[in-house]
C-alpha cells in the first residue's frame, strides 16, 4: 500500500474490510508514550481509557517492552506439551505476589471467567458434593465479563445478548449490591459461586457500597459457596490498591485477572486460586496453546514489578481523590454524579440541548483529552496510573473546558 495513512484513510480501511462489532470514536491513533498518544496527523491527546484498563502502567512502559523485545528473540511459543523454562518461573513469582497456592494462565479476560467458571464448576461436583450437571453460579445485574456465549448467557446486556441464544443454563442473576437478594439466592444447596466485579466497570464505574464485598464474602463462607473475583479491569492497581477487593481485605476464592497483567503489550490473563479449588482440574480438561507462553510470563512478571516498584497504587489513590473533587467543583448542570475509586472514575451526564455524553466526548477529543461513553450517559474516566499530577490537573482543565462548552 503506497498510499500515505491519514486518519481517513484508517477508518475507511476499517469500515470496508473490519466487522463492524465497534463504535469508535473517531480518532486514529498511531503512538504511545506513558499518559499520552498521538494520532496519525501528529495531534496529542491524553489518554483517559487506558484501552480499558490495560494500560495502567502506561504505553510502551520500557521495562515491560524489553522483557518483551529479549523473550521474542529467544523463544516464544512451546505450547503446553512441552514445559518452557520461563512459565514456572513466572507461577511463582505471580503466586506469590497475590497469595495464592496455584495458577491457570490464559490470555483474554473472557478465558479468564470461563476458566473460574469451569473451575467451580469442577469444585462444587468433586469437593461440594453437587449432583452432576446441576451447580449454579450466582451473577449480578448489570455486569460484564466479556462476550463468549457462555459469558453473555449471564449478562443483562441486550447489545451482548441479543440474535445469539440459546444461552448457556446454571446461572441465577440478583442485583448488584443486593446483600439480601444474594442471601436468598445461597438458599438453593446446588449454587457453588458467586462472580462478582468489585466495581461494575463497564456499567458505568458501579462502586457498591462499603462493606458490600467483605459481608458478600461472609454469605459465601457461610453456605460453602466460592467467591470468584472478577479483576480484569478493577485490579493491578486501579482502583488504589493491588486488587479492588483489598479495600475490604476481602481473599476471593478465585481471582480472575487480565488486561494491565500485561502493561497494554500483550494479552495475558490468569486465574488464581489454591490447591483444593485449582487441583480439581486434570490435564486434557482446560487448556490454551498460548497460554502460559515465555513472552506472556516475561511480560508479566515485568508488568507486576512496575506496579510494584513505581508503586502505582498510592498514585492512584491520591490522584483519583484529586480528580473527583476536581470534578465535583465543575459548575454544570449537565455534571449529575461523579463516581469512583483511585483511577478508575466516572461521570454521570444529564443531556442538556440535545447534548449527550458523546458530545462531550467529542469535544474533549478536540481539546486533548479521550474518553469513550459507557450506556448512553456515563463518561468513563481511567489514565494511566504513571500519569504524573501535573499532567493530571492539566487534562482536567481541557475536561472542565469540554463540559462548560455546552453551558
Amino acid at each position: 500500500m503506497t498510499e500515505k495513512m491519514t486518519s481517513q484513510l484508517a477508518m475507511d480501511l476499517e469500515d470496508k474490510y473490519g466487522a463492524h462489532n465497534y463504535h469508535p470514536l473517531p480518532v486514529v491513533l498511531s503512538k504511545g508514550k506513558g499518559a499520552r498518544v498521538w494520532n496519525v496527523e501528529g495531534k496529542e491527546y491524553f489518554d483517559f481509557l487506558s484501552a480499558y484498563s490495560a494500560v495502567n502502567q502506561g504505553h510502551c512502559h520500557p521495562r515491560i517492552i524489553n522483557a518483551m523485545i529479549d523473550q521474542a528473540q529467544t523463544l516464544t511459543l512451546t505450547s503446553r506439551a512441552f514445559f518452557n523454562d520461563v512459565l514456572g518461573v513466572y507461577e511463582k513469582f505471580v503466586t506469590s505476589f497475590f497469595g495464592y497456592d496455584k495458577v491457570l494462565p490464559m490470555n483474554s479476560g473472557a478465558e479468564g471467567d470461563e476458566t473460574a467458571l469451569k473451575l467451580c464448576r469442577k469444585w462444587a461436583y468433586e469437593k461440594k458434593g453437587v449432583p452432576e450437571n446441576q451447580a449454579k453460579i450466582i451473577v449480578c445485574d448489570g455486569n460484564f465479563h466479556g462476550r463468549t456465549i457462555t459469558v453473555i448467557s449471564m449478562s443483562t446486556d441486550p447489545d451482548s445478548r441479543n440474535g445469539f441464544g440459546p444461552f448457556t443454563p446454571g446461572f441465577i442473576t440478583i442485583p448488584y449490591n443486593d446483600l439480601d437478594a444474594l442471601a436468598e439466592a445461597l438458599k438453593d444447596p446446588n449454587v457453588a459461586g458467586f462472580l462478582v466485579e468489585p466495581i461494575q466497570g463497564e456499567a458505568g464505574v458501579f462502586v457498591p457500597d462499603e462493606g458490600y464485598l467483605k459481608k458478600a464474602y461472609d454469605l459465601c463462607k457461610a453456605k460453602n459457596v466460592l467467591f470468584i473475583a472478577d479483576e480484569v479491569q478493577t485490579g493491578i492497581a486501579r482502583t488504589g490498591k493491588l486488587l479492588a477487593c483489598d479495600h475490604e481485605n476481602v481473599k476471593p476464592d478465585i481471582l480472575i485477572l487480565g488486561k494491565a497483567l500485561s502493561g497494554g503489550v500483550y494479552p495475558v490473563s490468569a486465574v488464581l486460586a489454591d490447591d483444593e479449588i485449582m487441583l480439581t482440574i486434570k490435564p486434557g480438561e482446560h487448556g490454551s496453546t498460548f497460554g502460559g507462553n515465555p513472552i506472556a510470563a516475561k511480560v508479566a512478571i515485568a508488568a507486576l514489578e512496575v506496579v510494584r516498584d513505581e508503586n502505582l497504587a498510592d498514585r492512584a489513590e491520591a490522584l483519583g481523590k484529586i480528580f473527583r473533587d476536581e470534578m465535583r467543583a465543575i459548575d454544570s448542570e449537565m455534571i449529575e454524579l461523579v463516581r469512583g475509586k483511585g483511577l478508575l472514575n466516572a461521570i454521570v451526564i444529564r443531556p442538556k440541548n440535545g447534548k449527550t455524553a458523546w458530545d462531550v466526548c467529542v469535544k474533549m477529543a478536540e481539546n486533548g483529552v479521550l474518553a469513550k461513553p459507557t450506556h448512553g450517559d456515563i463518561i468513563r474516566f481511567a489514565p494511566p496510573l504513571v500519569i504524573s499530577e501535573e499532567e493530571l490537573r492539566e487534562a482536567i482543565e481541557r475536561i472542565k473546558k469540554s463540559i462548560l462548552f455546552f453551558e
